[in-house]
């Protein structure tokens, strides 16, 4: 079983702070998850709408996605990550798996 998830910074866009956006994926026995797209500005509005358009999940935090715009493409978030992400994605299977028990 795999995820995919968005995070993304402010809302806002002005020329001081423009809008980003982090893109994970994480497959069950592949080590941590991975960053698989990031951008700044207009790339991070694409990222979103993507995430968005998929189906993916898109969490909002500043904080994190500073944190992940630190690390390279195709690459593991770091283990200083793994508290945040993982409480991360414990938070998205509960909602999944709510909207998949009421659907089903």
């Amino acid at each position: 079983m795999g995820s995919s998830w968005c995070h993304r910074g402010s809302r806002l866009t002005n020329k001081l702070s423009p809008q980003q956006a982090v893109a994970l994926a994480y497959l069950e026995h592949s080590g941590a998850p991975k960053v698989v797209a990031k951008g700044k500005g207009l790339i991070a509005e694409q990222i979103i709408q993507k995430a968005k358009d998929s189906g993916v999940f898109v969490h909002e935090s500043r904080e994190l996605v500073s944190l992940l715009m630190n690390v390279d493409l195709d690459q593991q978030i770091p283990p200083g990550l793994y508290q945040a992400i993982a409480e991360l994605l414990a938070w998205v299977y509960q909602i999944e798996n709510k909207e998949f028990n009421t659907e089903g």
